[in-house]
């Protein structure tokens, strides 16, 4: 009995797979290995805030926050039992098969560490890229793999609103583009741009807003179903993602739409994801499809526990994987989204869902 019923779940599995238009995805429950020890305290993640994947060689990054430790882990600054908790460093490298190889945070005290981590991106040289989204953190941080600290652009303290060309406003994700060495940034929980450095020196090159326009600071109405899309970006400005094919994409989550930019700024084109979703929005992040075309984009719902498979040329959602809770395979706030070389999927949870999970390519 218990062979029929397994032989016609995997059917219905198989069957789901097949109907389903574009990639299909199965998560892998053993991925990440689990943490370390530390002096024989576990290691422990708060609320994962960005993910990422170096390209060279497939391993993940994440960035974390270890100050959203949970009372019943740690209780004023130590474990709450003999061995349990400890956090884990707020930035990790995982190998490709999820064991842990190192964290690290910020000794070099020119380094303004962010008070709220978030956002990670690892730059085709290695570089590890940060950021934060507390209402002082208006920097990004670059580091070497190994912690050694980079470069800063902007500074924490105050923004200088969305378009001033020193100062960044709550940085939420940033790219690099290899060629012109630009580093594109969704600029962001505070600001309502994107905007573009030069990733040597970290020069301001240019900025926009929603459509290509100038951005302002004025007070925007809460995003209505029912009324056009807005004018401006709302907040956050969540990813920024660049093409092959030299397109700008980014994600405008509380407007639920996802804006499409040549790397000039001129505005091409817009999706809108999920349109009917109110207090969070829909478009939390994406990411483009592995193959050379770059046929897909796969979007991060943290409100609706979703992943959307889209056609990349006219945003038409093909299919969607995943709910909401906290099983393998589910999601309570999916945040970030990476993908690897071989089309692999990894995605990181904020809120109570404070961990990663990979959803291995099963049909392309």
């Amino acid at each position: 009995m218990k062979t029929i019923i397994a032989v016609a779940a995997a059917s219905l599995i198989n069957c789901a797979f097949a109907q389903a238009e574009g990639p299909t995805f199965r998560v892998d429950p053993a991925w990440p290995r689990p943490l370390p020890e530390e002096n024989g305290v576990q290691l422990v993640l708060g609320q994962v805030a960005g993910i990422a994947v170096d390209d060279r060689n497939g391993h993940v990054w994440i960035i974390h926050r270890p100050g959203t430790l949970l009372p019943d882990e740690v209780k004023d600054g130590k474990p709450v039992t003999h061995r349990c908790c400890k956090a884990a460093p707020p930035v990790i490298e995982f190998d490709a098969t999820g064991n842990y190889l190192r964290g690290w945070a910020a000794t070099d005290p020119k380094a303004q560490w962010p008070k709220q981590e978030h956002g990670i991106y690892i730059d085709p040289e290695g570089n590890v890229w940060l950021a934060g989204n507390d209402p002082a953190d208006n920097q990004i941080l670059k580091f070497t793999q190994d912690g050694k600290f980079l470069m800063q652009i902007g500074h924490a303290g105050q923004s200088e609103g969305s378009n001033s060309k020193t100062q960044l406003g709550r940085p939420a994700h940033m790219m690099l583009e290899p060629k012109t060495q630009e580093l594109y940034v969704a600029d962001g929980y505070g600001n309502h741009r994107v905007i573009v450095f030069d990733a040597k020196t970290g020069a301001y090159k240019r900025h926009w807003g929603a459509y290509g326009t100038l951005p302002n600071d004025e007070k925007q109405a809460a995003y209505d179903p029912k009324e056009p899309p807005a004018k401006q970006f709302g907040n956050p400005v969540h990813c920024v993602r660049l093409s092959s094919d030299g397109k700008v994409y980014v994600c405008d989550r509380v407007n639920n739409r996802v804006q499409v930019f040549e790397h000039s700024g001129k505005f091409v084109q817009e999706f809108r994801v999920e349109p009917a979703t109110l207090s969070n929005g829909s478009v939390w992040d994406m990411v483009l499809s592995h193959d050379a075309a770059q046929k897909y984009l796969y979007v991060a719902d943290g409100a609706n526990g979703r992943i959307y498979v889209l056609n990349r040329a006219d945003g038409k959602e093909l299919s969607s994987f995943g709910r909401t809770g906290r099983m393998a395979g589910e999601f309570k706030w999916v945040h970030n989204i990476a993908i690897d070389r071989q089309g692999n999927l990894y995605t990181s949870e904020v809120g109570y869902g404070r961990r990663v999970q990979k959803f291995a390519l099963v049909s392309f």
